[in-house]
């Protein structure tokens, strides 16, 4: 007698749960939507301070003021064509991780690591080099804080790299269906590689 009332009570139940996995299963992944609006809040800083210097630039009747040792671009020059080529070589590990092939990512986003640490010890040696310090006039300081920053942002894409080859010890972490971290640390570079194009244009051409 007592048969009926288990049923009912365990089909209302067995339903409750596939209702539930359901929902779980249609939540939406915003993730990198965050990410991107993330990057949009960035941009908008880098083009304030874009903006600040050609301000400057316009508005001063000599700039950079006179006594203004003139920037090299050599090293500049091949630490661009490092930065650039780097996103190339990014893009390849997702390339490579949607063919579920672990070990092809893992190759090249360390040698994007690799390239972004190159490009910062170009940026430090340059430092060490130059003939005006932080301090010296306007176009000094907006010089040092455009690349400290933008330097900062490359240090933190290199330890996104490096906490995705870190997680990426466990082969079953990332695959073809699962590799947000991959997509947000590739955006993320590309993101850096793109300021940085107008940042050497504004600084080291115009």
């Amino acid at each position: 007698m007592q048969s009926p009332t288990i049923d009912s009570a365990q089909t209302e139940l067995n339903h409750h749960h596939v209702a539930e996995t359901a929902h779980h299963e249609e939540h939406p992944d915003n993730r990198m939507f965050g990410l991107v609006l993330f990057l949009i809040a960035e941009g908008m800083i880098f083009m304030g301070l874009f903006g600040a210097y050609l301000v400057f630039r316009s508005t001063l009747p000599v700039f950079p003021p006179e006594g203004t040792p003139e920037l090299e671009l050599l090293l500049p020059g091949i630490n661009t064509a490092i930065l650039i080529s780097s996103s190339f070589v990014i893009h390849n590990a997702d390339t490579a991780i949607k063919k579920n092939n672990v070990k092809g990512m893992q190759i090249w986003f360390a040698i994007t690591a690799l390239m972004g640490i190159t490009f910062l010890c170009g940026q430090v040696y340059e430092y060490t080099h130059l003939e005006f310090g932080l301090t010296t006039n306007i176009f000094a300081s907006a010089f040092y804080v455009l690349t400290g920053f933008h330097g900062l942002h490359v240090t933190i894409g290199v330890l996104a790299i490096l906490a995705v080859l870190w997680r990426s010890r466990n082969p079953q972490h990332y695959s073809n269906e699962h590799h947000f971290g991959i997509e947000a640390a590739e955006l993320y570079w590309h993101f850096v590689d793109v300021v940085w194009i107008i940042l050497f244009g504004l600084l080291y051409l115009l």
